[in-house]
């Protein structure tokens, strides 16, 4: 069992910059792929960024450019950098792992006002 806990998110304002972290408790280095997840209200979970174990990364295209996606398998971590962020980018956003099994972070709230 892996345990993924999301940490980094908060309010800002628009045009603002925010870093998401997700830590596991366990080795990711053998993920498949982490990636990043949201869901704003009344809405579908939906793929913002994601990389393979192979350091391929693809995002959203509502995001490219300025969201940033990353890992760091000494520390176990994958990371989100979020920058020139937008109202429409408010959400839970949710960290995942797919490694022998999918696993899911419990969500961090991002906020950004306009």
């Amino acid at each position: 069992q892996v345990q993924l806990v999301e940490s980094g998110g908060g309010l800002v304002q628009a045009g603002g910059s925010l870093r998401l972290s997700c830590a596991a408790s366990a080795s990711i280095f053998s993920a498949n792929a982490l990636a990043w997840y949201r869901q704003a209200p009344g809405k579908q979970r939906e793929l913002v960024a994601q990389i393979t174990s192979g350091g391929t990364t693809t995002y959203t295209d509502s995001v490219k450019g300025r969201f940033t996606i990353s890992r760091d398998n000494a520390k176990n971590t994958v990371y989100l950098q979020m920058n020139s962020l937008k109202p429409e980018d408010t959400a839970v956003y949710y960290c995942y792992a797919q490694l022998l099994w999918n696993y899911w972070g419990q969500g961090t709230q991002v906020t950004v006002s306009s």
